[in-house]
């Protein structure tokens, strides 16, 4: 590939290749397979950081670059443009750098961060039960115990993804005998490891090429150079990292949007006579997608600038109009396009499918809405004001 140098500019250091030559030839090329044979695309991802893509989700002092969210954000929106599986993939590794760059564990960012940032160390996050135990929408699938050094673990996720031999991911769950069951100790897990077993899934209708695989915890050892906050400053963590987790999810669907868009305009081409009857039309949803662009980028300066930042209610408004805007913008894409939208190869039921992702994956539209009404109400949530 040329390596010409290209700079961003909401980046403090250039990128190494343009976004859009990368993700031209080599993610495009891939889709169809990653859609319908569930090929992972751990080569572009390892291109991405090679590249810079990830620098966002660190500070300088640890390979990152000082963008910030807003980049973490914008990166996603462009991969997504193209393949939002792969983009849901940018997720996981930006989500789990912010993390550990979010934790108090300095030694442990020294390990690891500048090598997840850089593509070297692929990275997932299995926080979605850890959330939904927090807010009690599940009981917690994971529990630990205290030992000498660590803890023991024990228990199964079903679903965590971008998964692998030679992989990291964070997670976290209650400690047995703390005096506070809202507490939680959050981990790196390393995939490797002798006392961890990853299992393959059913096979899902779409996001097939995300690694998302079975954790089984068989008493398994988490020394405490691995923990990013023990149960005693959990509550501080996830109002840390809860609000940008949510947020960044924004960029999954602002790209999926933008595709959606941009295949009705394609298909006005030849069938603006009767697609201008059909509700949701381009120019209806274009508005509202720059709209939901610009609060995205405010409220990513937001919590770049203050991390504890009271901002959780109009995060979870802004993410659940974004699930809605997604379902609305993908239906009315496929209905566009007509009986072509439904051949295997054309992208409108592909991405159809993966609007529904962004409406389920953690937080879902139903778990954002109890969230809005319990935090309207005067209820207390885990990344709000206590």
């Amino acid at each position: 590939m040329n390596a010409v140098l290209m700079m961003d500019p909401t980046s403090a250091v250039p990128l190494a290749q343009p976004l859009d030559v990368l993700i031209r030839e080599t993610l495009a090329p891939q889709v169809l397979d990653i859609d319908t044979k569930g090929v992972y695309p751990e080569a572009f991802l390892r291109e991405l950081g090679r590249a810079g893509a990830f620098r966002g989700a660190a500070s300088p002092a640890w390979g990152g670059d000082g963008s910030g969210l807003s980049r973490v954000i914008e990166v996603m929106d462009e991969v997504s443009r193209t393949c939002m599986s792969t983009g849901f993939m940018v997720w996981c590794q930006t989500a789990a750098a912010r993390y550990i760059d979010m934790c108090d564990n300095e030694a442990l960012k020294q390990e690891v961060l500048a090598r997840i940032i850089s593509g070297e160390l692929l990275a997932g996050t299995g926080l979605s039960n850890t959330v939904k135990s927090c807010d009690a929408i599940e009981d917690a699938r994971l529990k630990a115990v205290r030992v000498e050094g660590g803890y023991r673990v024990s228990g199964v996720l079903p679903w965590v993804s971008n998964l692998g031999e030679g992989h990291v991911f964070v997670t976290g769950c209650p400690v047995e005998g703390s005096d506070d069951a809202a507490q939680r100790v959050f981990f790196l897990v390393d995939c490797s490891a002798a006392d961890f077993r990853m299992v393959e899934c059913a096979t899902f209708v779409a996001l097939e090429g995300t690694r998302t695989l079975a954790c089984q915890f068989r008493d398994t050892f988490i020394a405490n150079a691995r923990v990013l906050a023990h149960p005693e400053t959990s509550a501080t963590f996830i109002r840390r990292i809860k609000p940008g987790m949510v947020l960044a999810q924004m960029g999954m669907g602002l790209g999926l949007i933008e595709a959606c868009i941009a295949l009705m305009r394609e298909a006005d081409r030849t069938l603006c006579h009767v697609n201008e009857f059909l509700d949701d039309r381009p120019d209806e949803l274009q508005p509202l997608l720059d709209g939901a662009r610009a609060a995205s980028k405010e409220l990513a300066e937001a919590i770049t600038a203050d991390p504890m930042a009271d901002v959780i209610l109009p995060i979870l408004k802004l993410r659940l109009a974004g699930g809605e805007l997604s379902l609305r913008a993908a239906n009315s894409a496929l209905l566009h396009q007509g009986a072509k939208g439904y051949l295997l190869r054309n992208a409108a039921q592909r991405r159809l499918r993966e609007a529904w992702f962004v409406a389920i994956v953690t937080p879902a539209i139903k778990h954002l809405r109890k969230e809005i009404a319990r935090i309207e109400a005067g209820c207390a949530s885990c990344a709000s004001e206590m």
